[in-house]
């Protein structure tokens, strides 16, 4: 039975979705002002894993992930260089796109931008002034946190012991309550053309309502799962909750699940300290992206992931080592009887591997019984001692645990008739003995972003 750690009453708790063996899950997508670091594209790859073990579980899986396309950075940095805030995000919402896809991340059902939105977020707003929960000073509309009761639930603050300092923009002067947050922001002059004149007044929305307005459009005024990083947790998540059961009356989310830091080398991770990476900047240091992800998904999502490039080396082969035991699975087996001590083994792994990920995704203790079969694995190998059924089982088991990690079995590449002649024409080459020739066809192949293994059972291709 999954167990996952709930931010909402900070414990351990079974995992039962309100309809049966239906989740409705969102994420907090990116906000696009630039490229994916690192810390972002670990919480992604926590969503996946969540995602995939719920699938596997028999789970059918809802998930939306916000796309924050309006908010202080984006109208900042676009109004900076020029650029119409559409053609700016437009450019970052791709290079997410393109980072989650390269590292297998499966995509979410819904990707809702804010400023597709307003019509929602204005109607929300709209309900929470009518039930008194909201304000409008100096043109802005504000949520009041005094009125909810409840407000602190999820962080542990308590309005009375909220600090003021961080009152620090003219246009919240206005506010009845320091603490008060905004969810529609009046136009100011920074602004410039972004804004969108509605029965609040002329502005655009506060970042909380973002979340609410569209996760309730699309998921209902209840679902089972919020995912997001532990810097969320407060204002964001709480003010989500605020706003949102304000309006609704319901309970908004049951399990909240927080993703904690990402460091690199022991540090923060910061442009100011050049240790700032995004999945582009690896890649183009000669890191694959099997590397990459093996490695974000490696740690505990609640410890602190530390970033190195000792551990992206070691992740590197580990993912070989994944890769060559599989590879040994496709050769021809000898005409062994079944074995049933290989199926104990087998049968073992999979209960102990979902008993893992079952306690709060414990993918190290997860990943230490996987690799513990690997070993075993290689040893009937080494032996020799391997039925066709017992290769069977052991394939089935590897491809159901890949299923999560994505990391295992070989994605298929299609081969185009060029590129085939090029594998060929090289093969002959390694077989008449002439290297040079090889190795000039192998770094064209590679230049068409192919690599090229040489296996047991032939040469095979992978997309770099």
């Amino acid at each position: 039975m999954l167990r996952l750690f709930n931010t909402l009453g900070r414990r351990k708790e079974e995992f039962m979705p309100m309809d049966d063996q239906n989740v409705k899950m969102y994420a907090c997508g990116p906000t696009v002002y630039d490229s994916p670091h690192l810390g972002n594209l670990r919480t992604f790859i926590v969503v996946d894993t969540l995602r995939r073990f719920l699938i596997l579980k028999g789970f059918r899986v809802t998930e939306v992930m916000n796309i924050t396309d309006i908010d202080d950075k984006t109208i900042r940095r676009s109004r900076s260089e020029g650029i119409p805030l559409r053609q700016y995000t437009e450019k970052y919402t791709e290079a997410f796109f393109s980072d989650i896809d390269k590292l297998g991340i499966m995509r979410a059902d819904a990707y809702p931008k804010a400023s597709q939105h307003i019509d929602e977020m204005v109607g929300v707003i709209k309900r929470l002034k009518e039930a008194g929960y909201a304000y409008q000073s100096n043109g802005s509309t504000y949520f009041s946190i005094s009125k909810l009761k409840t407000y602190g639930n999820l962080s542990g603050a308590r309005v009375g012991e909220l600090s003021s300092v961080n009152r620090v923009s003219e246009d919240e002067y206005g506010k009845e309550d320091a603490h008060d947050f905004a969810l529609w922001k009046g136009w100011v002059e920074e602004d410039g053309e972004i804004y969108w004149d509605t029965e609040l007044g002329r502005g655009r929305p506060g970042w909380h309502i973002e979340c609410s307005a569209m996760s309730m459009k699309f998921l209902g005024k209840s679902f089972d799962i919020h995912v997001g990083g532990v810097d969320l947790i407060f204002p964001h998540h709480e003010n989500e909750i605020a706003q949102s059961e304000a309006v609704s009356g319901a309970r908004f989310v049951r399990y909240w699940i927080h993703v904690e830091h990402l460091i690199v080398e022991g540090k923060k991770m910061a442009k100011s300290l050049g240790n700032f990476y995004t999945l582009g900047d690896l890649t183009r240091m000669g890191y694959d992206y099997s590397s990459i992800r093996y490695l974000l998904l490696s740690s505990h999502y609640r410890d602190r992931l530390n970033f190195t490039f000792e551990g992206l080396r070691q992740a590197k082969e580990s993912v070989k080592r994944l890769q060559d035991m599989f590879q040994r699975l496709v050769g021809p087996m000898q005409p062994h009887r079944f074995d049933e001590r290989v199926a104990e083994d087998s049968t073992r792994f999979m209960k102990e591997f979902e008993d893992a990920l079952d306690d709060d995704l414990n993918m190290p203790s997860a990943l230490a019984v996987l690799f513990d079969y690997v070993r075993k694995t290689n040893r009937y190998l080494d032996d020799g001692t391997l039925s066709e059924g017992n290769r069977e089982e052991i394939v089935k088991n590897l491809k159901r645990v890949d299923s999560i990690l994505g990391l295992i079995v070989p994605p298929v590449v299609h081969v185009t008739a060029e590129l085939g002649a090029l594998l060929e024409r090289r093969e002959k080459a390694r077989i008449d003995g002439d290297w040079a020739l090889a190795d000039d066809i192998r770094g064209t192949i590679e230049s068409s972003g192919f690599r090229v293994e040489d296996t047991p059972y032939g040469p095979k291709l992978k997309r770099v």
